[in-house]
């Protein structure tokens, strides 16, 4: 996709009329989404985290497939999927009911908070800059990330989706229908997925991590996480676009399945942190923003409380 350029994510052809907008380090995107055109009508999955990515996200959807987006789906409720709906108020907006309700319960005060602490986050962004060596890839990314918080905070707005669904919503086209779907909570309360029969297509948002450690939260359940992947396994699968990293497959979704099984055994089976290692199939895989070894052991401390 030389053509079409963004600061936020590298755009990337998944098949005829479908494409994954993988996010770039330090930009404003920080998760993934994508869009699909079915023929009559052009869609979008997720709109990043912050305005100015979505902007870039919409005007190459429809550069692409020369039709104005109609829909436009949130998979779950986290800033980093859903912080981009301004730029897409005159679409349909979706989501699962659940979605809506933890975005109407979290985002409000965690705004506002954001917006009275402006000088606070360039305060910060500062005393980074102050200490970063210029050879610290990660450290210089989270600076360019904050920068582009900087950016979006004083002019963003919570836009909710205005339609919502329980189990499945399906949207049919003139090429290709997409199916949206939620088997419940893993990574969040509640997950949605969108799949396209047609080209064995899956857009799985963060109930997949490709070559990247997911994050557990506090109300993540991992069990019904393990569940909803093997059904997932269940559907022709060509190719998985998650929520991190690059496009998956099939082995990439059984992968994660394996790892948060393994977490869970190795859970309850350490006690002290400092003697914990990463399992060997593990060991390449990385994270954003965050130091590897500090996100696994926070997640074990997670998934030990659970």
């Amino acid at each position: 996709m030389s053509n079409y350029y963004s600061s936020h994510f590298n755009l990337e052809k998944v098949s005829e009329g479908i494409y994954a907008a993988i996010a770039k380090d330090g930009g404003g995107a920080f998760g993934n989404a994508g869009f699909i055109d079915l023929g009559d009508k052009t869609i979008i999955f997720d709109t990043f985290n912050t305005q100015q990515a979505a902007e870039d996200l919409r005007n190459l959807a429809e550069s692409i497939t020369s039709k104005p987006v109609s829909w436009v789906i949130n998979s779950h409720f986290h800033s980093d999927h859903t912080r981009g709906n301004q730029v897409f108020k005159d679409c349909h907006i979706l989501s699962s009911q659940t979605t809506l309700q933890q975005m109407k319960e979290n985002h409000p005060a965690k705004i506002a908070e954001q917006k009275a602490d402006l000088k606070g986050l360039k305060k910060y962004i500062a005393s980074l800059e102050q200490n970063a060596h210029p050879t610290d890839t990660q450290k210089l990314n989270e600076i360019s990330f904050l920068k582009e918080m900087e950016i979006s905070i004083p002019r963003l707005e919570l836009v909710l989706p205005q339609y919502t669904f329980t189990h499945e919503f399906t949207i049919i086209g003139t090429k290709r229908t997409a199916r949206i779907m939620t088997l419940g909570g893993g990574h969040s309360p509640c997950d949605s997925f969108l799949y396209i029969p047609e080209d064995e297509i899956i857009f799985m948002a963060d109930l997949l991590f490709v070559g990247m450690h997911p994050s557990f939260f506090p109300y993540s359940n991992p069990t019904q996480w393990e569940n909803i992947l093997e059904k997932v396994n269940n559907l022709a699968i060509q190719k998985a676009i998650p929520g991190h990293g690059s496009i998956g497959t099939k082995k990439d979704i059984i992968k994660l399945k394996n790892y948060i099984n393994e977490m869970k055994l190795l859970s309850k089976k350490v006690s002290n942190m400092e003697d914990v290692s990463i399992p060997p199939a593990y060991q390449d895989w990385t994270t954003i923003n965050i130091d590897v070894m500090e996100l696994f052991i926070k997640n074990l401390n997670i998934l030990k409380e659970l």
